[in-house]
């Protein structure tokens, strides 16, 4: 291992890891020094989020959690010890990742970062007119008029029944929700049967399960009876009824009818963040429409008629955020003004993050990954703890190369309050400022899992290792760019902040669609391309999977597999299912033991009967290639593809998919290791290899760098060019320089976020973006290929007239397009 850290730091100020071994780890050793910045390289699958996240954060999240009472531990999440020798020096750990944020359909950028809260005290003090305290701006607090004890003060500490009222905000029309829904009923049940024939045809209520058995054991109705026979009685009971307790099968439970049911269960959650085939019920069974009453902004009339300076609550929680941040500077009050300052210090903070382009009102459950993470980083720049441990997942996904210095900012400024920053991540600008780097690999998968160098920045770019020799790595501009084949025209987009934008994109070519974060990218191509017909979309939706999913079962690897095995030995193809009837009957094919002890944390061994290959052992008889079912799934992707392409193994089918997971770089994960394993790139990158085989001429992908380490560039662009010269055209949405400089075609977005964006300020080839220096894309695409940045505001030396389709030499379509106003 290389190592360049002239200056070691006292033991006490220190992180030490002694044999670490999860996951791929390899008893790696480390010290990592407190109150500095580290930043951890290595290529995807190297062990990164292993040492860090599953080693260290896990550890201190599991210490933490051991404070707590039993009681308090057993609705707490179990966290296993990690495979590790010695932690040591530990501080509390706060993981600011990439998930989305929850789906509850009540929670907004506003009320997930305090914002809300503080804005809800600041009109209960300075609204006119005054109508009551901060929880009369709430829209999650119901006004409620009621009886109860309250201290009367004698003396004597006695009590006695009075009337209150407890005023909140939420509109009493859609109870909070901004919208109210019309529910189908043809869409909950078919009349035709009774309960006992499978009547409701709700995802998750079968005949057997209690959902189903609680209405037919209700006494409320007839099991046997068609529905649509109810008498009117039956039907109010049925479809509507209040919660009422009810014994069944000798057990108190709830009966309550089934829209009421409904709407608890299903549209209290965020329909974007629900499991495919519930939200296609959803989207299928109900109408969502802006509140009537309250006109979609959650708030009672009450609330929405106290002002300051004429703005009331909902309309400042409308309010683009740096507005807002401009109407709150204006405001000087001397009696709320420490409320001020921390409200003023926390919406600059969202523009100073480059998420100034959002609102306070918009649902969290909308915002993408990287937004999400930069939104709980708020919570924590004005936080008043010190010596805390924070870990960051490549908090530069999403956003502009002229956004990441903002991120990097504000990375320095919690570790100079006295904090411990991690941070997991590829990008060469935040690399560079890092106090301390930790590089794992050499490679990935089996090949990785060890410290190749620790160190200063200036060591890595001379360590030799694939990180470092990748780290000044540029890309050139290509001496000639394709020929389109025709264009898709759009014409007066208007999704978000789109402001009826028209453009044609070229097809045959490769076309990066670029611009800084909120700048309507996304809006552009998923609201007016992604819907149309021969469009495949690979977007960062997250993959959703258990402990049992795996990349052979997500990319439909594994039906291939089970029935070269089933053909090959004379048998049923579910044989060679840990899920099916080839499973360990032990533990059920998880090839693991889960032992609940109550009030004490969980328990999770490995399988004795079948150790952890989740197949019964009669199964593991029948061979294929000279190799078993378990031996199979425990390949790497890269070995598996020569396996399955010759002798008495060779499959097409499993081959065609094993070579799409090799060409976009996962070729080292094994067949069978656990979605739950893997980071946020691999997924993606697993997720792109799927749609890969799909049918369609033109394909869009969202940010594929993502999780992507310098060196594995060469082979997602090579991966491009090989789509784009089979006839497919691609659309890729992406902020990564080399990408850009390898297009035949950029649109760039902007020339701000939110309502400063929504406009194209440039159609053009590569050279042309950067000989025209006329945007903010333009100016650090030209740094990044050598290039001197023109003055701000230079157009393209070949104009476009407006309507004006003719084409230059190198296909370029009149070069850049001048600013729109």
């Amino acid at each position: 291992m290389a190592s360049s850290n002239p200056h070691p730091a006292d033991s006490h100020d220190l992180i030490r890891v002694q044999g670490a071994r999860e996951n791929n780890l390899k008893d790696v050793s480390v010290e990592i020094p407190k109150r500095r910045l580290t930043v951890f390289t290595g290529v995807s699958g190297s062990g990164k989020s292993s040492l860090v996240f599953g080693t260290i954060a896990a550890q201190s999240q599991r210490l933490i959690n051991e404070t707590y009472s039993t009681f308090v531990q057993g609705f707490m999440p179990t966290l296993a010890r990690p495979e590790v020798d010695v932690l040591e020096g530990l501080t509390p750990a706060i993981i600011v990742d990439q998930e989305r944020m929850g789906a509850n359909s009540r929670s907004t950028v506003g009320t997930a970062t305090d914002a809300n809260a503080m804005l809800r005290v600041l009109f209960s003090r300075l609204g006119k007119p005054y109508i009551g305290s901060s929880n009369a701006f709430s829209f999650n607090v119901p006004s409620v008029r009621g009886a109860g004890q309250i201290s009367v003060e004698k003396g004597e500490g006695k009590t006695e029944k009075r009337e209150f009222t407890l005023t909140g905000g939420m509109c009493p029309r859609c109870e909070g929700m901004g919208s109210v829904s019309d529910i189908d009923l043809s869409q909950l049940y078919d009349d035709s049967k009774s309960l006992n024939e499978g009547a409701i045809t709700i995802p998750g209520y079968t005949v057997d399960g209690w959902q189903v058995r609680i209405f037919s054991a209700s006494g409320f109705l007839d099991p046997d009876k068609p529905i649509r026979k109810y008498t009117q009685k039956e039907r109010q009971d049925f479809l509507y009824k209040e919660p009422t307790k009810v014994k069944v099968e000798s057990m108190n439970l709830t009966y309550e009818g089934l829209v009421p049911r409904i709407q608890k269960s299903f549209l209290s959650k965020d329909v974007d963040s629900m499991q495919p085939h519930i939200r296609a019920f959803v989207e299928r069974a109900v109408t969502f429409t802006a509140c009537p009453e309250c006109g979609g902004t959650r708030l009672s009339e009450a609330a929405r008629s106290s002002k300051i300076k004429g703005i009331n609550i909902a309309d400042a929680c409308a309010m683009q955020i740096n507005d807002l941040a401009r109407w709150v500077r204006e405001l000087n009050e001397p009696s709320v003004a420490p409320l001020l300052a921390t409200l003023r210090e926390t919406l600059d903070s969202f523009v100073e993050i480059g998420l100034g382009y959002l609102s306070l009102d918009r649902p969290s459950g909308t915002l993408s990954g990287g937004e999400a993470q930069r939104t709980k980083m708020i919570r924590h720049l004005g936080s008043s703890l010190t010596d805390v441990t924070y870990v960051f997942d490549e908090p530069t996904v999403g956003l502009h190369p002229h956004d990441i210095q903002r991120m990097n900012d504000l990375l320095l400024r919690l570790r100079d309050k006295g904090n411990t920053v991690l941070v997991v991540e590829h990008k060469p600008e935040t690399i560079a400022i890092a106090d301390h780097i930790v590089d794992l690999g050499p490679r990935a998968g089996t090949a990785g899992g060890e410290v190749v160098f620790e160190g200063t920045v200036e060591g890595l770019r001379a360590s030799g290792t694939l990180t470092g020799r990748h780290l000044n790595d540029r890309v050139a501009l290509k001496p000639s760019v394709r020929k389109p084949s025709g264009v898709m025209k759009v014409r007066g987009a208007r999704t978000h902040n789109l402001r009826g934008v028209d453009v044609d994109i070229p097809l045959g070519v490769l076309v990066v669609v670029t611009g800084v974060a909120g700048s309507g990218k996304s809006s552009l191509i998923h609201g007016s391309v992604c819907n149309q017909a021969g469009v495949v979309s690979v977007d960062q939706t997250p993959i959703r999977g258990s402990r049992r999913s795996n990349p052979a079962t997500y990319t439909d690897l594994l039906e291939p597999i089970r029935k070269a095995f089933a053909k090959a030995n004379g048998v049923k193809p579910a044989l060679f299912s840990a899920n099916s009837e080839g499973a360990c009957p032990t533990c059920s094919g998880a090839g693991v033991i889960y032992t609940d002890l109550a009030m004490m944390a969980g328990v999770t061994t490995i399988c004795e009967d079948c150790e952890g290959r989740r197949f019964q052992a009669a199964v593991l008889k029948y061979r294929l290639g000279g190799l078993n079912i378990a031996e199979v799934l425990d390949l790497p992707v890269q070995e598996a593809v020569g396996f399955f392409n010759a002798g008495e193994a060779r499959t097409p089918a499993a081959h065609a998919i094993l070579k799409r997971m090799a060409d976009v770089g996962i070729g080292y994960l094994r067949l069978g290791q656990p979605l739950t394993t893997l980071s946020g790139g691999e997924r993606q990158r697993l997720k792109l290899a799927t749609h890969m085989g799909a049918d369609g001429g033109v394909y869009v992908l969202d940010e594929p760098t993502t999780g992507l380490h310098l060196a594995d560039l060469e082979q997602l662009l090579g991966l491009l060019d090989r789509l784009v010269d089979s006839g497919k055209s691609v659309i890729v949405i992406e902020h990564h320089q080399a990408v850009m400089a390898h297009a035949d075609w950029i649109i760039d977005l902007g020339p701000g976020a939110g309502h400063d964006g929504g406009r194209i300020v440039f159609e053009g080839t590569p050279a042309h973006l950067v000989a025209a220096g006329s945007t903010l894309t333009g100016e650090h695409l030209a740094a990044f290929v050598g290039g001197r940045p023109a003055a701000r505001g230079r157009t393209s030396a070949v104009p476009v007239e407006a309507g004006d389709a003719a084409r230059t030499e190198d296909g370029d379509r009149g070069g850049a397009r001048r600013r729109r106003r």
